[in-house]
C-alpha cells in the first residue's frame, strides 16, 4: 500500500486502515448472511497491507470480534486492533449507554475474550450523553475505570470517541490519549479546529463515517471530481482525509472484497490542487 503511516499508541500504522463494523448484520446487530464471506475480506485487508483494524464488542454484539479472530487469530506482529466500549445493545437493537464501572470491566473483558487477547492495544470511550453526535458531560469517572484498566496491563492505550473539545481537554488531564475518534467525512467537518489541534499534539484523529455511513456521500462536485481523475467519489473522499491532515487515519468499511480493493486503491490516489479548491467548496453539513 503506497501510503504514509502514523503513530498510534505507540504502534506505527498505514493510514489507511479497516472498519469491521458493516460486518455484523443488518443495523449491525446479529450474525452477517455469510460469515465466510465476512472473514475473506478481514484476511484480504490483511494481505494488502491494512495493519489498523477498528472493532468493538457491542458490534453485533459479538460478533465482529470473533469473526476478527475466526479469520487472523494468531494475529500478525504489526496489526493494531482497535476497540470501543461505552455502549451496549438492547434487545431490539437499540444503541445504550454503558458508562457504569462495571459494564466498563466487563466490556474490557468481554473484548479481551472475543478477540483472543491478553491486552488490548487501544480501547475507546465512546460518550453516549447522546447516541447522534457529540454531547458534553463529564468523562472523568468512566476514564478512571479506563485507566486503572491500563495500570492492570489490560489495556495497553486510550481513546475517546463522538466527544467535544471540551472532553478531550478533559479526557488528556485524567489520562494520556492515544486517538480521538468522531464523525468527519468532506461533507460533514466539524472538527477542523480539533484536528489542527491533536495534530500539534501528535494525537491520532480517527473519523468514523470517513463516506457518509448508513447514507453514503452524494454530490455533483465529488463524481465531477472523481470523474475527472478516473476515480471512483469515494477513492477521491478517502483521498481528501488522507490529504486532510497526517494524523487522520482512515477506516473505510465494506463486508465486500470488491470494495475493499476499491478503498485500498485510494491510497495511491493524489487529489491535484484544482480538486481539493473544488473539495474545499463544498459545503459542509
Amino acid at each position: 500500500m503506497n501510503t504514509t503511516t502514523y503513530r498510534l499508541g505507540e504502534r506505527t500504522v498505514n493510514r489507511l486502515g479497516y472498519g469491521a463494523m458493516q460486518l455484523a448484520g443488518p443495523g449491525v446487530f446479529g450474525p452477517p448472511k455469510d460469515p465466510a464471506a465476512a472473514r475473506a475480506v478481514l484476511q484480504a485487508a490483511v494481505a494488502a497491507g491494512v495493519n489498523h483494524i477498528d472493532t468493538s464488542d457491542f458490534y453485533g454484539p459479538h460478533v465482529t470480534n470473533q469473526l476478527i479472530r475466526a479469520a487472523l487469530h494468531p494475529y500478525p506482529d504489526d496489526l493494531v486492533i482497535v476497540t470501543k466500549i461505552g455502549a451496549r445493545r438492547g434487545a431490539d437493537g437499540a444503541w445504550l449507554p454503558a458508562f457504569g464501572r462495571a459494564e466498563l470491566v466487563a466490556a474490557v473483558h468481554d473484548n479481551l475474550r472475543n478477540l483472543g487477547l491478553e491486552q488490548l492495544e487501544v480501547v475507546n470511550l465512546r460518550a453516549m450523553f447522546d447516541t447522534h453526535g457529540p454531547a458534553e458531560g463529564s468523562l472523568e469517572e468512566p476514564l478512571t475505570v479506563l485507566a486503572e484498566l491500563r495500570e492492570q496491563g489490560l489495556v495497553r492505550h486510550v481513546g475517546i470517541s463522538n466527544v467535544t473539545p471540551r472532553q478531550v481537554e478533559e479526557a488528556r488531564r485524567i489520562v494520556p490519549v492515544a486517538c480521538v475518534q468522531n464523525h468527519y467525512n468532506l461533507v460533514h467537518r466539524a472538527d477542523d479546529t480539533l484536528i489542527d489541534t491533536l495534530a500539534a499534539a501528535g494525537i491520532a484523529y480517527v473519523p468514523f463515517f470517513p463516506l457518509g455511513g448508513f447514507s453514503p456521500l452524494q454530490s455533483t462536485t465529488l463524481s465531477d471530481v472523481a470523474q475527472r481523475l478516473g476515480a471512483t467519489p469515494m477513492q477521491v473522499a478517502i483521498a481528501w482525509l488522507l490529504q486532510r491532515s497526517p494524523n487522520i487515519l482512515v477506516i473505510p468499511g465494506t463486508s465486500s472484497l470488491a470494495h475493499l480493493r476499491e478503498n485500498l486503491a485510494a491510497a495511491r490516489l493524489v487529489l491535484p490542487s484544482e480538486a481539493l479548491a473544488a473539495l474545499e467548496a463544498m459545503e459542509s453539513a
